[in-house]
């Protein structure tokens, strides 16, 4: 699917930055940007549902701890 992405000039200048530290295109940068944010929140998701899990379970040992 095509896609127009409209930036800044400051937003450009990282993005062709970023692409040529890494030898690739802008779009290929971009690309890698969004699936990488994309793995960030998810990952964020899933620890902070350990995170709810964890305090649920061992609530009454954190209870005790805090005394």
């Amino acid at each position: 699917m095509a896609m127009t992405l409209r930036l800044t000039d400051t937003d450009e200048k990282i993005l062709a930055d970023l692409a040529e530290q890494e030898g690739i295109s802008r779009q290929e940068a971009t690309v890698r940007a969004i699936r990488e944010a994309a793995a960030r929140r998810g990952h964020q998701q899933a620890v902070q549902a350990l995170s709810v899990r964890g305090r649920e379970r061992y609530a009454d040992l954190l209870d005790r701890l805090g005394r």
